[in-house]
């Protein structure tokens, strides 16, 4: 069998039956619905529809028997006593009775259901992995540019272990590219994933933003000092990367509890 073609205006139901029914008779049985969609080109509702009008055509219609009457006597079509439910003869003719009884359902012609199948569609996700090859170098920027930055404000070489551990130390410049970028990943993270109530996703975006506009003007700032030879930053500038690490760090706890409160 031919399948048809797709076109402009999707095909009524009824005028699909007829190929349907043709399809049956090669199969020798009622197709799947599956197999309707794939060789008639239709959706899942137009398949349902064809579905249930092959399922009801190939189901035996059953006869009906004259009813007697208490007397034994055979009811006239031209009678309207003994046949109320029949229609009056006309001219003396009798009334022809269709073999369909039954009211025949609504097929579902006003169904504008796309032609194509629903499994034509291809579901495979976008791949991720070119965001890492665009990481890496931005990684390594923004991290000398933080440390750079903390080292020009007072940030620097730390032993938080002292009495147990005083060998151990540590540059406490890292918490700032830790501290920002991390957390503007991570709010960017819940405010497009979609999958969090309004309160969240709305101080997950305005934080988000903030913290790569600071993110951008500490790159600025490390940079400017930097090529102006400037050993030690302004007043103004220790005070604010100082401030950073706190505000991430409340910034950080306000999310965790608005996610976690609208769970």
């Amino acid at each position: 069998m031919t399948a048809p073609t797709l076109s402009a205006f999707p095909r009524p139901v009824e005028d699909l039956i007829p190929a349907a029914r043709d399809l049956a008779d090669q199969l020798g049985e009622i197709p799947s619905r599956n197999r309707i969609k794939k060789e008639l080109r239709v959706g899942g509702p137009k398949a349902d529809a064809i579905l249930a009008a092959l399922t009801r055509n190939d189901t035996p219609t059953a006869t009906t028997e004259p009813t007697s009457d208490p007397a034994g006597r055979v009811p006239d079509p031209t009678d309207p006593v003994l046949a109320p439910d029949l229609p009056p003869a006309r001219d003396g003719i009798p009334p022809v009775v269709s073999e369909q009884a039954a009211p025949v359902a609504d097929l579902g012609t006003n169904i504008t259901t796309d032609a194509l199948p629903d499994d034509s569609t291809d579901s495979r996700r976008a791949v991720v992995w070119p965001v890492v090859l665009l990481a890496l170098p931005a990684f390594v920027a923004i991290w000398s540019g933080w440390v750079g930055l903390g080292g020009l404000t007072g940030f620097g070489v730390v032993h938080p272990l002292p009495g147990i551990w005083d060998s151990f130390s540590i540059n406490s410049a890292i918490t700032l590219p830790i501290g920002v970028e991390t957390y503007g990943a991570y709010a960017l993270y819940v405010w497009l994933s979609g999958r969090v109530p309004a309160p969240a996703r709305r101080f997950a975006k305005w934080s988000a933003l903030g913290s790569l506009a600071v993110g951008a003007l500490g790159q600025i700032a490390y940079h400017l000092l930097e090529a102006a030879g400037v050993t030690s930053a302004p007043w103004w500038i220790t005070t604010a990367v100082a401030c950073l690490p706190v505000a991430v760090l409340g910034m950080g706890a306000a999310l965790a509890h608005l996610v976690r409160t609208h769970d």
